[in-house]
């Protein structure tokens, strides 16, 4: 039994708060995983600049509905869903997600969940479980499941190297060069050919 694991911003969609960083004018909310590892200490930097700025939720939520998916993203999520079980592991939100799944025609997705206050300031977020996208490919793993893991960012990497194959997908050029072992793909036919070879 085989299940595929994707990474949700990078891979099927833009870069949530990239979108948001455009749209507000407030360059430093351009950081992501790419270039902060640990992710909590970027969700802390994100919520001290939403609050320095007074945004909140709705905000964030306007910037989330003029997002569509990557071009080709829900061919390849629609043709991908008839071969195998996929889930995306996100480490988004699920006030974030909702439009989102939407426009991929409602996938599976794992994510986590913030914390909002009456006034829609973004107060605090939860993960679901640590290190989120390793611990579900292990519980996947644990109750008889193969999995084939894809991502671009660097909260991706234990989830790939977990897997009984990953692949790396528009990921940066640093993290290509420090992870030479890894297949890295720019095009969602190469990606859904080398899952498909691995199925």
């Amino acid at each position: 039994m085989n299940i595929v694991c994707l990474d949700m911003e990078g891979v099927l969609v833009p870069e949530i708060w990239i979108a948001f960083a455009e749209e507000t004018g407030i360059p430093e909310l351009k950081r992501t995983t790419r270039d902060e590892p640990d992710y909590n200490k970027l969700m802390r930097y994100r919520l001290d600049i939403l609050k320095e700025h007074g945004l909140g939720l709705k905000e964030i939520q306007e910037t989330i509905g003029k997002i569509d998916p990557l071009p080709g993203a829900r061919e390849f999520l629609d043709e991908l869903r008839q071969t195998t079980q996929v889930i995306i592991l996100s480490d988004t939100f699920e006030q974030f997600a909702k439009p989102l799944m939407e426009k991929l025609n409602w996938p599976t997705i794992m994510c986590n969940t913030l914390e909002v206050a009456p006034d829609g300031e973004i107060t605090d977020f939860h993960m679901r479980v640590e290190n989120s996208k390793l611990s579900t490919v292990k519980a996947l793993q644990s109750i008889g499941y193969e999995t084939i893991a894809s991502g671009d960012s660097h909260n991706d990497l234990a989830m790939i190297q977990a897997s009984k194959a990953g692949f790396l997908f528009r990921s940066t050029d640093a993290i290509k060069a420090e992870y030479p072992e890894l297949p890295a793909y720019e095009e969602f036919n190469d990606l859904l050919a080398a899952i498909k070879a691995a199925l």
